[in-house]
Protein backbone atom coordinates (compact mmCIF):
# COMPACT_ATOMS: atom_id res chain seq x y z
CA UNK A 1 0.00 0.00 0.00
CA UNK A 2 1.13 3.57 -0.60
CA UNK A 3 2.23 5.92 2.15
CA UNK A 4 3.60 3.35 4.62
CA UNK A 5 7.23 3.46 5.79
CA UNK A 6 7.21 1.68 9.12
CA UNK A 7 9.99 2.48 11.58
CA UNK A 8 12.14 -0.51 12.48
CA UNK A 9 10.25 -2.74 14.90
CA UNK A 10 7.03 -0.68 14.79
CA UNK A 11 3.70 -2.25 13.96
CA UNK A 12 2.51 -1.54 10.42
CA UNK A 13 -0.23 1.08 10.59
CA UNK A 14 -3.11 2.23 8.39
CA UNK A 15 -5.22 5.34 8.96
CA UNK A 16 -8.80 5.04 7.68
CA UNK A 17 -10.80 8.21 6.92
CA UNK A 18 -14.37 8.12 5.59
CA UNK A 19 -15.60 10.86 3.27
CA UNK A 20 -19.11 11.80 2.22
CA UNK A 21 -19.35 14.97 0.15
CA UNK A 22 -16.81 16.86 2.28
CA UNK A 23 -13.60 16.35 0.35
CA UNK A 24 -12.21 19.59 1.77
CA UNK A 25 -12.34 18.27 5.33
CA UNK A 26 -11.12 14.83 4.33
CA UNK A 27 -8.13 16.16 2.41
CA UNK A 28 -7.15 18.32 5.38
CA UNK A 29 -7.27 15.37 7.77
CA UNK A 30 -5.43 13.02 5.40
CA UNK A 31 -2.71 15.54 4.58
CA UNK A 32 -2.07 16.13 8.29
CA UNK A 33 -1.26 12.43 8.64
CA UNK A 34 0.66 12.06 5.39
CA UNK A 35 2.79 15.15 6.03
CA UNK A 36 3.72 14.08 9.57
CA UNK A 37 6.96 12.03 9.36
CA UNK A 38 6.25 10.35 12.69
CA UNK A 39 2.99 8.86 11.40
CA UNK A 40 4.76 6.27 9.24
CA UNK A 41 1.35 5.02 8.12
CA UNK A 42 -0.54 4.30 4.97
CA UNK A 43 -3.69 6.38 4.58
CA UNK A 44 -6.86 4.80 3.23
CA UNK A 45 -9.62 7.25 2.29
CA UNK A 46 -13.04 5.76 1.61
CA UNK A 47 -15.54 7.80 -0.37
CA UNK A 48 -18.95 6.68 0.81
CA UNK A 49 -20.99 7.11 -2.36
CA UNK A 50 -20.66 10.88 -2.70
CA UNK A 51 -22.80 12.43 -5.45
CA UNK A 52 -20.48 15.41 -5.90
CA UNK A 53 -16.93 15.47 -7.31
CA UNK A 54 -15.35 14.16 -4.08
CA UNK A 55 -13.61 11.20 -5.69
CA UNK A 56 -11.92 13.35 -8.31
CA UNK A 57 -10.82 15.87 -5.68
CA UNK A 58 -9.53 13.16 -3.35
CA UNK A 59 -7.54 11.38 -6.06
CA UNK A 60 -6.03 14.67 -7.24
CA UNK A 61 -4.99 15.88 -3.78
CA UNK A 62 -4.04 12.55 -2.20
CA UNK A 63 -1.83 10.82 -4.73
CA UNK A 64 0.16 9.30 -1.85
CA UNK A 65 -2.93 7.69 -0.29
CA UNK A 66 -5.24 4.84 -1.26
CA UNK A 67 -8.69 6.06 -2.29
CA UNK A 68 -11.48 3.47 -2.11
CA UNK A 69 -14.69 4.33 -3.93
CA UNK A 70 -17.97 2.90 -2.64
CA UNK A 71 -21.02 2.92 -4.89
CA UNK A 72 -23.44 4.03 -2.18
CA UNK A 73 -23.53 5.66 1.23
CA UNK A 74 -23.72 2.79 3.69
CA UNK A 75 -22.99 4.97 6.70
CA UNK A 76 -19.83 5.39 8.74
CA UNK A 77 -19.54 1.73 9.69
CA UNK A 78 -19.68 0.53 6.07
CA UNK A 79 -17.13 3.12 5.02
CA UNK A 80 -14.77 2.31 7.88
CA UNK A 81 -15.08 -1.42 7.21
CA UNK A 82 -14.18 -0.89 3.55
CA UNK A 83 -11.05 0.94 4.66
CA UNK A 84 -10.13 -1.76 7.17
CA UNK A 85 -10.51 -4.44 4.50
CA UNK A 86 -8.32 -2.46 2.09
CA UNK A 87 -5.29 -2.82 4.35
CA UNK A 88 -3.46 -5.65 6.10
CA UNK A 89 -1.81 -3.35 8.67
CA UNK A 90 -1.36 -4.64 12.22
CA UNK A 91 -2.79 -1.41 13.67
CA UNK A 92 -5.80 0.39 12.19
CA UNK A 93 -6.41 4.02 13.13
CA UNK A 94 -9.92 5.46 12.67
CA UNK A 95 -9.94 9.22 12.12
CA UNK A 96 -12.97 11.45 11.51
CA UNK A 97 -12.71 13.60 8.42
CA UNK A 98 -13.68 16.67 10.48
CA UNK A 99 -10.80 16.08 12.90
CA UNK A 100 -7.39 17.76 12.64
CA UNK A 101 -4.70 15.51 14.16
CA UNK A 102 -1.81 17.15 15.97
CA UNK A 103 1.74 16.12 15.02
CA UNK A 104 2.54 12.76 16.57
CA UNK A 105 -1.11 11.65 16.85
CA UNK A 106 -0.72 8.37 14.98
CA UNK A 107 2.66 7.61 16.55
CA UNK A 108 1.23 8.17 20.04
CA UNK A 109 -1.60 5.69 19.46
CA UNK A 110 0.75 3.10 17.97
CA UNK A 111 3.31 3.51 20.75
CA UNK A 112 0.63 3.20 23.42
CA UNK A 113 -0.53 -0.11 21.94
CA UNK A 114 3.07 -1.30 21.69
CA UNK A 115 3.57 -0.82 25.43
CA UNK A 116 0.09 -1.86 26.58
CA UNK A 117 -0.78 -5.34 27.73
CA UNK A 118 -1.88 -7.87 25.11
CA UNK A 119 -5.46 -7.67 26.41
CA UNK A 120 -5.75 -4.01 25.26
CA UNK A 121 -7.60 -4.10 21.95
CA UNK A 122 -7.97 -0.38 21.30
CA UNK A 123 -6.60 3.00 22.30
CA UNK A 124 -8.72 6.14 22.14
CA UNK A 125 -7.14 9.55 21.67
CA UNK A 126 -7.75 12.93 23.29
CA UNK A 127 -10.27 14.86 21.20
CA UNK A 128 -10.30 18.62 21.77
CA UNK A 129 -13.18 20.81 20.59
CA UNK A 130 -12.17 23.27 17.90
CA UNK A 131 -12.05 26.90 19.00
CA UNK A 132 -12.68 28.38 22.43
CA UNK A 133 -15.89 28.12 24.41
CA UNK A 134 -17.70 30.16 27.06
CA UNK A 135 -20.55 28.93 29.25
CA UNK A 136 -23.73 30.98 28.97
CA UNK A 137 -25.12 32.33 32.26
CA UNK A 138 -27.90 30.24 33.76
CA UNK A 139 -31.29 31.28 32.45
CA UNK A 140 -29.94 33.19 29.44
CA UNK A 141 -31.07 32.28 25.94
CA UNK A 142 -28.67 32.27 22.98
CA UNK A 143 -29.38 34.41 19.94
CA UNK A 144 -31.25 32.57 17.14
CA UNK A 145 -28.12 32.35 14.97
CA UNK A 146 -25.73 31.65 17.86
CA UNK A 147 -24.11 28.21 17.83
CA UNK A 148 -24.43 26.39 21.15
CA UNK A 149 -23.57 23.00 22.60
CA UNK A 150 -24.67 21.53 25.93
CA UNK A 151 -22.51 19.73 28.45
CA UNK A 152 -23.61 16.64 30.38
CA UNK A 153 -25.18 18.86 33.06
CA UNK A 154 -27.37 20.61 30.46
CA UNK A 155 -25.46 23.89 30.55
CA UNK A 156 -25.08 25.77 27.26
CA UNK A 157 -21.72 26.77 25.78
CA UNK A 158 -21.03 29.06 22.85
CA UNK A 159 -17.87 29.82 20.81
CA UNK A 160 -16.00 32.86 22.11
CA UNK A 161 -12.48 34.21 21.47
CA UNK A 162 -12.22 34.89 25.21
CA UNK A 163 -13.27 31.37 26.18
CA UNK A 164 -11.35 28.24 27.10
CA UNK A 165 -10.26 25.20 25.14
CA UNK A 166 -12.50 22.29 26.08
CA UNK A 167 -12.52 18.54 25.58
CA UNK A 168 -14.78 16.66 23.20
CA UNK A 169 -13.85 13.18 24.36
CA UNK A 170 -11.35 10.96 26.14
CA UNK A 171 -13.30 7.83 25.26
CA UNK A 172 -16.85 6.53 25.51
CA UNK A 173 -18.88 5.85 28.65
CA UNK A 174 -22.22 4.03 29.02
CA UNK A 175 -24.60 4.98 31.85
CA UNK A 176 -27.18 2.87 33.67
CA UNK A 177 -29.83 3.77 31.05
CA UNK A 178 -27.68 2.46 28.19
CA UNK A 179 -26.86 5.96 27.02
CA UNK A 180 -23.43 6.27 25.40
CA UNK A 181 -21.59 9.53 26.01
CA UNK A 182 -18.23 11.15 25.40
CA UNK A 183 -16.18 10.95 28.57
CA UNK A 184 -15.00 14.37 29.82
CA UNK A 185 -17.27 16.27 27.40
CA UNK A 186 -16.57 19.99 27.96
CA UNK A 187 -13.99 19.32 30.68
CA UNK A 188 -10.89 21.57 30.57
CA UNK A 189 -8.49 20.54 27.81
CA UNK A 190 -5.77 19.61 30.33
CA UNK A 191 -8.08 17.41 32.43
CA UNK A 192 -6.29 14.30 33.73
CA UNK A 193 -8.34 11.33 32.49
CA UNK A 194 -8.03 7.74 33.69
CA UNK A 195 -6.23 5.44 31.29
CA UNK A 196 -8.92 2.76 31.49
CA UNK A 197 -12.17 3.60 29.71
CA UNK A 198 -15.22 1.60 28.62
CA UNK A 199 -14.96 2.30 24.89
CA UNK A 200 -13.08 4.12 22.16
CA UNK A 201 -14.20 7.02 20.03
CA UNK A 202 -14.52 6.01 16.39
CA UNK A 203 -13.30 9.48 15.44
CA UNK A 204 -9.78 9.15 16.87
CA UNK A 205 -8.65 5.70 17.90
CA UNK A 206 -6.48 2.72 17.04
CA UNK A 207 -7.38 -0.98 17.04
CA UNK A 208 -5.20 -4.05 16.92
CA UNK A 209 -5.74 -6.25 13.89
CA UNK A 210 -5.84 -9.32 16.15
CA UNK A 211 -8.82 -7.81 18.00
CA UNK A 212 -10.58 -7.02 14.74
CA UNK A 213 -10.01 -10.61 13.63
CA UNK A 214 -11.40 -11.89 16.93
CA UNK A 215 -14.48 -9.66 17.25
CA UNK A 216 -15.25 -8.78 13.64
CA UNK A 217 -15.84 -5.44 11.97
CA UNK A 218 -18.19 -2.55 12.83
CA UNK A 219 -21.92 -3.27 12.63
CA UNK A 220 -23.14 -1.72 9.38
CA UNK A 221 -26.82 -2.02 10.28
CA UNK A 222 -26.36 0.92 12.69
CA UNK A 223 -25.47 3.13 9.69
CA UNK A 224 -24.27 6.04 11.83
CA UNK A 225 -23.83 6.74 15.58
CA UNK A 226 -23.17 4.24 18.38
CA UNK A 227 -20.99 2.00 16.18
CA UNK A 228 -18.03 2.52 18.50
CA UNK A 229 -20.14 1.95 21.63
CA UNK A 230 -21.57 -1.26 20.19
CA UNK A 231 -18.10 -2.44 19.24
CA UNK A 232 -16.80 -1.69 22.75
CA UNK A 233 -19.49 -3.97 24.18
CA UNK A 234 -18.35 -6.77 21.88
CA UNK A 235 -14.70 -6.22 22.80
CA UNK A 236 -15.45 -6.22 26.52
CA UNK A 237 -17.56 -9.38 26.29
CA UNK A 238 -14.63 -11.13 24.60
CA UNK A 239 -12.26 -10.11 27.42
CA UNK A 240 -10.54 -7.18 25.67
CA UNK A 241 -9.87 -3.77 27.23
CA UNK A 242 -9.73 -0.17 25.95
CA UNK A 243 -7.32 2.53 27.11
CA UNK A 244 -6.90 6.29 26.63
CA UNK A 245 -3.71 7.92 25.28
CA UNK A 246 -3.61 11.54 26.47
CA UNK A 247 -0.77 12.42 24.09
CA UNK A 248 -2.68 11.36 20.95
CA UNK A 249 -4.47 14.66 20.28
CA UNK A 250 -6.89 15.76 17.57
CA UNK A 251 -8.96 18.92 17.25
CA UNK A 252 -12.55 18.22 16.27
CA UNK A 253 -15.09 20.51 14.62
CA UNK A 254 -17.99 18.80 16.36
CA UNK A 255 -20.56 17.39 13.90
CA UNK A 256 -19.29 19.45 10.98
CA UNK A 257 -20.31 16.61 8.67
CA UNK A 258 -23.87 15.90 9.82
CA UNK A 259 -24.98 18.32 12.54
CA UNK A 260 -26.32 17.49 15.99
CA UNK A 261 -29.85 18.76 15.27
CA UNK A 262 -30.38 17.05 11.93
CA UNK A 263 -33.21 14.53 11.51
CA UNK A 264 -30.57 11.90 10.73
CA UNK A 265 -28.84 12.50 14.06
CA UNK A 266 -32.01 12.52 16.19
CA UNK A 267 -33.49 9.36 14.65
CA UNK A 268 -30.30 7.30 14.42
CA UNK A 269 -29.03 8.34 17.83
CA UNK A 270 -32.30 7.37 19.55
CA UNK A 271 -32.71 4.12 17.59
CA UNK A 272 -29.15 2.94 17.99
CA UNK A 273 -28.99 3.71 21.70
CA UNK A 274 -31.93 1.37 22.34
CA UNK A 275 -30.62 -1.24 19.90
CA UNK A 276 -27.15 -1.44 21.43
CA UNK A 277 -28.64 -1.84 24.89
CA UNK A 278 -31.02 -4.53 23.61
CA UNK A 279 -28.19 -6.46 21.96
CA UNK A 280 -25.69 -6.26 24.80
CA UNK A 281 -26.91 -4.94 28.16
CA UNK A 282 -28.67 -6.77 31.02
CA UNK A 283 -32.46 -6.53 30.95
CA UNK A 284 -32.77 -3.80 33.62
CA UNK A 285 -30.59 -1.52 31.48
CA UNK A 286 -32.64 -2.36 28.38
CA UNK A 287 -35.89 -1.50 30.15
CA UNK A 288 -34.50 1.81 31.39
CA UNK A 289 -33.28 2.66 27.88
CA UNK A 290 -36.73 1.99 26.41
CA UNK A 291 -38.51 3.92 29.18
CA UNK A 292 -36.19 6.91 28.80
CA UNK A 293 -36.79 7.03 25.05
CA UNK A 294 -40.56 6.68 25.40
CA UNK A 295 -40.81 9.41 28.04
CA UNK A 296 -38.62 11.72 25.97
CA UNK A 297 -40.88 11.26 22.96
CA UNK A 298 -44.16 11.69 24.83
CA UNK A 299 -42.96 14.78 26.66
CA UNK A 300 -41.82 16.28 23.38
CA UNK A 301 -45.25 15.85 21.82
CA UNK A 302 -46.67 18.08 24.55
CA UNK A 303 -44.31 20.89 23.58
CA UNK A 304 -44.82 22.77 20.33
CA UNK A 305 -41.10 23.50 20.04
CA UNK A 306 -40.06 19.85 20.43
CA UNK A 307 -42.66 18.01 18.34
CA UNK A 308 -40.42 17.37 15.34
CA UNK A 309 -37.76 15.80 17.53
CA UNK A 310 -40.36 13.89 19.55
CA UNK A 311 -41.84 12.29 16.43
CA UNK A 312 -38.38 11.20 15.31
CA UNK A 313 -37.62 9.68 18.72
CA UNK A 314 -40.91 7.77 18.80
CA UNK A 315 -40.34 6.64 15.21
CA UNK A 316 -36.96 5.28 16.27
CA UNK A 317 -38.55 3.32 19.10
CA UNK A 318 -41.23 1.99 16.75
CA UNK A 319 -38.52 0.89 14.31
CA UNK A 320 -36.86 -1.20 17.03
CA UNK A 321 -40.18 -2.69 18.13
CA UNK A 322 -41.11 -3.54 14.54
CA UNK A 323 -38.04 -5.76 14.18
CA UNK A 324 -37.95 -7.11 17.72
CA UNK A 325 -37.69 -10.85 16.85
CA UNK A 326 -34.60 -10.16 14.75
CA UNK A 327 -33.01 -8.09 17.50
CA UNK A 328 -33.71 -10.75 20.13
CA UNK A 329 -32.02 -13.31 17.87
CA UNK A 330 -29.05 -10.94 17.65
CA UNK A 331 -28.95 -10.79 21.46
CA UNK A 332 -28.81 -14.58 21.69
CA UNK A 333 -26.09 -14.74 19.05
CA UNK A 334 -23.98 -12.28 21.06
CA UNK A 335 -24.35 -14.51 24.12
CA UNK A 336 -23.02 -17.47 22.16
CA UNK A 337 -19.98 -15.51 20.95
CA UNK A 338 -19.17 -13.90 24.30
CA UNK A 339 -16.79 -15.25 26.91
CA UNK A 340 -17.65 -12.65 29.61
CA UNK A 341 -21.16 -12.31 31.17
CA UNK A 342 -23.19 -9.19 30.47
CA UNK A 343 -23.28 -8.12 34.11
CA UNK A 344 -19.51 -8.29 34.36
CA UNK A 345 -19.29 -5.73 31.54
CA UNK A 346 -22.33 -3.49 32.22
CA UNK A 347 -21.02 -0.08 33.41
CA UNK A 348 -24.39 0.73 34.97
CA UNK A 349 -24.68 -2.42 37.05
Amino acid sequence: MSGRTDPAGAASTAVVIVNWERADLTIRAARAVLDDPSSAAEVVVVDNGSSDDSVRALRAALTDATVVERADNGGFAAGANAGIRASDAEVVVLLNNDAAPAPGFVAALRDHLAHAGPEVAAVTGRIVLAGRWTRLPAGSRPAPDQRTLRDHAGRSWTPSPDGDVRLNSTGVLVDRDGNGADRDWFAPADHAADVDVFGFSGGASALRRVALDDVGLLDESLFMYYEDTEYAWRLRRRGWRVEHAADAVVEHDHSASSGVQSDLFVFRNARNRVLVALWHAPWPTVLRAVARTLVRGLRGLASTADRREARLVLAALADVAGHLPRHLAHRLAEDRRASVPRRAVDPGA
